[in-house]
């Protein structure tokens, strides 16, 4: 399973771990996924992965 939001398409970001010496080595941002159980119009239920960001837009519109 990739690392991506089902709604906003969200992936991970590449950035640096920086140490006081200054020293940068490659590292990754993952973003804040969740497993949710969603409702769809048709009365069938789906799980989707989705950010937690996502999820409190869809919940804040309901």
């Amino acid at each position: 399973m990739s690392r991506r939001c089902a709604v906003s398409g969200k992936g991970p970001m590449v950035g640096n771990n920086v140490s006081h010496a200054k020293n940068r080595t490659k590292r990754r941002f993952l973003p804040n996924l969740r497993t949710v159980k969603v409702t769809l119009e048709d009365g069938t239920s789906r799980k989707i992965r989705i950010s937690a960001k996502e999820l409190r837009t869809l919940k804040k519109q309901s």
